[in-house]
């Protein structure tokens, strides 16, 4: 079964955020990352619930999913045929509000 994925327009900027620092660094490492990234995120075409629930699911009254990618939580929630992604998070980041939806 196949599901649409909607990328929430705070998750683009989390992931730019996160381009943008690594391109600091080293853009080659950050080009690398971006094209990663986009890569797990189109994983969650097929099988999205096989992603562990976040820890913050129950603080913020909803289902919430991550897939794990490097450092980061790709956190999303699955409604019917669709992925929503909602946030990108650095694993070290605190857990997300209901305010950071």
């Amino acid at each position: 079964m196949i599901f649409q994925v909607e990328i929430s327009p705070s998750a683009l900027s989390d992931a730019e955020n996160v381009f943008l620092w690594i391109q600091q660094q080293n853009l080659q490492k950050a080009s690398e990352w971006y094209n990663g990234f986009v890569d797990a995120i189109l994983s969650l075409e097929t099988f999205p619930n096989r992603c562990t629930i976040a820890p913050e699911s129950a603080d913020v009254g909803r289902e919430i999913r991550q897939l794990i990618y490097n450092k980061h939580r790709i956190l999303f929630v699955v409604k019917e045929q669709v992925v929503q992604v909602l946030r990108v998070r650095h694993t070290a980041q605190d857990s997300i509000s209901i305010d950071d939806l």
